[in-house]
């Protein structure tokens, strides 16, 4: 993400994502849009849930990202779950495409934001949780609501 958060706006994030990986880099990219998906956008119609990105012929791919329609739309519009092509540079491609093919992670979008008047997907390199991780996770959210509603109540 970008380090101003004054300079975008979030537009879907993929909460499963974060409950699922532990995200060990991130990386802003570039997305390909075509006809009204900009549009359907920015009346928020995306889903990012159940998405991950692959690396085929040298270029970076988004797959089961869900962008509805275009209310207004017509013959513009196009399929919802298309496959989207994500913009980064060469280098950095083959460098995921390494981090992917040898160390067994993962790539998945987890957020899909505006950057003035951009759209850019915030792609994680990730690594599949445990059960037991999962579970810690939870365990630990859990205390920290606890604690923060207990200084809360003290600071009354």
């Amino acid at each position: 993400m970008p380090a101003d958060k004054s300079s975008f706006k979030t537009i879907a994030e993929n909460r499963k994502a974060r409950h699922d990986y532990f995200i060990l880099e991130s990386y802003e990219a570039g997305i390909e849009l075509v006809g009204t998906e900009v549009k359907a956008i920015r009346q928020g119609g995306v889903n990012l849930k159940d998405s991950w990105c692959t690396v085929e012929d040298g270029e970076l791919w988004v797959k089961g990202m869900h962008i509805s329609p275009y209310d207004h739309g017509n013959i513009f519009n196009r399929d919802p779950m298309r496959v989207r092509r994500l913009l980064l540079h060469k280098k950095e491609i083959n460098k995921l495409f390494g981090q992917v093919k040898q160390e067994g992670l993962t790539l998945i979008p987890i957020s899909l934001y505006f950057k003035g008047s951009r759209v850019k997907v915030q792609v994680g390199l990730c690594k599949g949780k445990k059960l037991h991780d999962k579970r810690d996770a939870m365990a630990a959210e859990a205390a920290k609501r606890d604690i923060d509603r207990a200084i809360k109540e003290k600071n009354r």
